[in-house]
């Protein structure tokens, strides 16, 4: 069983073309829910988690090129 969840970590997974789409609803989801607990009145969610929804892709592609950057310098 050990081995099974250990194999998650030594193989990759290749994340482009489609699959990467996949993380766009997915922040949207996580940063409404968010911002549903968050916010004092229904009327300010859709602005402030559209705002959050975009900080969080923008913070994900730019710590996935910066990583991408630094492994490509590194190897």
């Amino acid at each position: 069983m050990n081995w099974l969840l250990a194999s998650i970590f030594l193989s990759s997974i290749d994340v482009t073309g489609k699959r990467l789409f996949f993380m766009f609803p997915l922040c949207l989801s996580v940063a409404i829910v968010y911002k549903s607990t968050r916010c004092h009145s229904m009327r300010d969610v859709p602005m402030a988690a559209l705002i959050l929804w975009v900080t969080i892709c923008l913070g994900m592609l730019g710590v996935g090129v910066g990583l991408w950057a630094l492994f490509s310098i590194l190897v």
